[in-house]
């Protein structure tokens, strides 16, 4: 892991400067390789800050534009548009403004060795930046001096700790890997995670196929799918699915919930069960719904629970079994409620607890099974990678809670009360038939399997995985 990094501002010949450097306990060559690979941006992004890619350049090269939509003031957004006028590969690059928020911006990125020790390296940013508007511009130099140090702390963190997943993993040839749901939340990160860490990634999408980016065709509702997708593939992780929370439960919509997961399941496993060369592993995805709602605390032994979405997990995973009796090692994670900013529950809740009217659902007695994004990259890219996992996998953090503690820890971080909790029958009116098995129901889930065989947790608890995600702080050791 990174030292803590250095960080220094200043000005030079009228411009303001921003450095940011740390040792990391990756070779040089590692570190410029990942950043140079596609991918890099989305893991680089703050999950804190609502920035949005519009136009991606891909791997680095001199002269590639990236387009941004980023934040500059509630409600009001601005377009940055970046060129890379330098990119050497394993030395440096550096990027400019086009247009964008600040009056001027030139930032250096440089790869650095140590010394003597070709297993360790310096990382090292470096900004020259003026602020818009001239003197008016000024008022706000104190805030983004704040936000540099925490966003490029954050940046110098994360590359160090993806780079050490990769690292734990030991000398793996790099998969190919086809993913679904790929421009999902989870399924978007997992590709960022893997294409930086040397791997390569096809994806299966139900619109039109871009071919140069690695796409080809299914639809899961009439079993239609290009094969020719899992030519020379190592696995394949199923993530695509209707949302849960999406909208409200109507029939139509739990139908579709159950069958968008349980046909695309079933097409893909009889496609790999006829295949001569099938993928030697099938990661396909599952949920803590399979537990049902339960008082006590729960491992991978347990039985299945009751309810909608009990059925749904069981139908879910069933519909692999195709796969599993042609050879194919299959694993189900079982996966948690996932901690990002960018979405999801954790997305949902943030407005309320900031404005200080947020607080436990129901009575808070209910258990919930939690893990951070990156703690479930890590988890997929292990189950893909060590063949001792086969089977249901909980994919959950080491110390689930219940809603009361959850509530109060986000509170903590947030420096907000917590102590606005929603009614029962509140919540049954907002949100309708789904509001019992998502909300005011739970299970505490606990990652018997994964623990057994030595995984390393990045944040295996709660409020720290909490301060990561929303300010940037990296979890202790």
């Amino acid at each position: 892991m990174p030292d803590q990094p250095r960080i220094e501002h200043g000005t030079d010949a009228g411009d303001r400067t921003f450095r940011c450097e740390s040792e990391t306990s990756a070779s040089k060559t590692e570190v410029a390789a990942w950043h140079f690979r596609a991918g890099a941006l989305d893991r680089l992004l703050p999950p804190w800050q609502d920035v949005r890619v519009i136009e991606d350049s891909g791997p680095l090269r001199t002269g590639v534009e990236t387009v941004l939509s980023v934040p500059i003031a509630p409600f009001v957004r601005k377009r940055w548009r970046a060129r890379i006028e330098e990119a050497v590969p394993g030395e440096r690059f550096i990027d400019v403004q086009v247009s964008g928020p600040f009056g001027a911006w030139r930032h250096r990125h440089d790869f650095l060795e140590t010394g003597d020790d070709p297993t360790s390296s310096r990382l090292r940013d470096s900004i020259a930046y003026r602020m818009p508007m001239g003197p008016l511009g000024g008022l706000g130099a104190g805030l983004v001096r704040r936000d540099l140090a925490k966003m490029f702390r954050y940046r110098h963190y994360r590359t160090a700790a993806d780079l050490r997943r990769h690292a734990d993993a030991g000398d793996v040839v790099p998969q190919t890997v086809v993913i679904t749901g790929a421009s999902g939340l989870i399924g978007k990160q997992l590709t960022g995670f893997l294409r930086t860490g040397g791997h390569v990634v096809r994806h299966l999408v139900r619109r039109a196929p871009d071919a140069s980016a690695g796409e080809h065709h299914w639809d899961p509702a009439t079993g239609e799918i290009d094969a020719s997708v899992f030519d020379g593939a190592d696995a394949v992780v199923h993530l695509a699915g209707a949302g849960i929370a999406d909208r409200r439960w109507t029939p139509d919509r739990m139908k579709l919930i159950r069958d968008s997961r349980v046909d695309g399941t079933r097409v893909i496993a009889t496609t790999l069960a006829n295949l001569q060369h099938p993928p030697s592993v099938f990661v396909s995805a599952s949920a803590v719904g399979f537990y049902g709602n339960r008082s006590e605390r729960v491992d991978e032994g347990a039985k299945a629970g009751e309810g909608f979405l009990s059925e749904v997990s069981a139908a879910w995973e069933d519909a692999a079994d195709a796969a599993r009796k042609a050879g194919v090692r299959v694993v189900h994670p079982r996966i948690g409620v996932v901690l990002t900013p960018k979405g999801g529950a954790l997305g949902k809740m943030l407005l309320p607890f900031r404005l200080g009217a947020g607080g436990p659902l129901g009575s808070g007695r209910q258990g919930l099974s939690w893990i951070g994004m990156d703690d479930l990259l890590g988890v997929l890219h292990r189950l893909v990678i060590d063949d001792r996992y086969e089977g249901p996998v909980n994919a959950t953090a080491p110390e689930p809670v219940d809603q009361r503690t959850f509530a109060s820890t986000l509170g903590r971080v947030l420096h907000r009360p917590a102590i606005a909790p929603m009614p029962e029958f509140a919540a049954k009116i907002l949100f309708g038939r789904m509001a019992g098995p998502l909300l005011l129901e739970g299970v505490e889930a606990t990652p018997r399997v994964l623990n057994d065989h030595g995984f390393r947790f990045e944040t295996p608890d709660l409020e720290s995985c909490l301060r990561l995600l929303l300010d940037g702080t990296p979890p202790a050791g």
